[in-house]
């Protein structure tokens, strides 16, 4: 089949929040986005919303913790597009639980999510993305996974003690950095960003930030140009530490 003639993006959890807002924003410049969701239900009517609006939206089933599901969107989207331009690792799920009252199983949960899932995807779209002419993947990480800033105690996060999402998240910039080596003798970038402190659901409505505002920095970087940087940790002031 013949390789889809627009940039194909696949935004993970883009049903809502960050997400949605990713999608309708990648749209708006002219991509095709894939609305990966659990519900058929919620990630159809997130796709109709984004078509409502002229953009070419479409739902995708997609579970990152189910690793049938991953393989059947990875075989759809080489049928119907024939590569994947953009990759954004976007679901995930939070936890808040202090160390003493931290289970195994909240932590597998956790690593199930924001780790596993996100390895999951990117392995099984990796022939896609080595497709494109310019793959970029966009993990969504949080300067609450950074083990530098949790080992100041001048840092703001030093504080945020939540070792089963921080540590997950910990775990994803790892990814980004073995990702970006993989695909180093391609074009791909490969990024992790915080998108800060935003309200959605993910934070019970909680945060400083629209999730327009906090998509910008997730739609920059997944449409870096070609001398854009690779394999780092970045928010909206620049990059963090590891």
């Amino acid at each position: 089949m013949p390789v889809h003639a627009s940039k194909v993006a696949l935004i993970t959890g883009g049903n809502r929040g960050l997400g949605y807002e990713t999608a309708r924003q990648l749209g708006g410049l002219g991509y095709t986005v894939l609305i990966g969701a659990r519900s058929k239900e919620k990630g159809t009517q997130a796709a109709a919303a984004l078509q409502a609006l002229n953009m070419d939206a479409h739902f995708i089933e997609l579970d990152v913790t189910v690793q049938a599901t991953i393989d059947a969107a990875a075989r759809t989207i080489a049928t119907n597009y024939g590569k994947l331009d953009v990759l954004i690792n976007n679901a995930g799920i939070g936890d808040r639980h202090p160390f003493a009252d931290l289970s195994l199983a909240d932590l597998q949960q956790s690593f199930a999510a924001n780790f596993f899932g996100a390895f999951a995807v990117s392995q099984a779209m990796l022939p896609l993305l080595e497709s494109s002419d310019a793959p970029r993947i966009v993990n969504l990480s949080s300067s609450i996974g950074s083990i530098a800033l949790h080992s100041d105690p001048d840092s703001g996060v030093y504080p945020l003690k939540a070792l089963a999402y921080s540590s997950s998240k910990a775990a994803l910039n790892q990814l980004t950095t073995h990702l970006a080596f993989t695909l180093k003798h391609t074009p791909a970038k490969v990024n992790s960003v915080c998108p800060g402190f935003v309200a959605t659901d993910f934070n019970n409505g909680y945060g400083d930030l629209t999730p327009e505002q906090g998509s910008r920095i997730i739609v920059r970087y997944a449409t870096l140009a070609e001398d854009g940087s690779t394999g780092g940790f970045f928010n909206e002031q620049g990059a963090i530490p590891w």
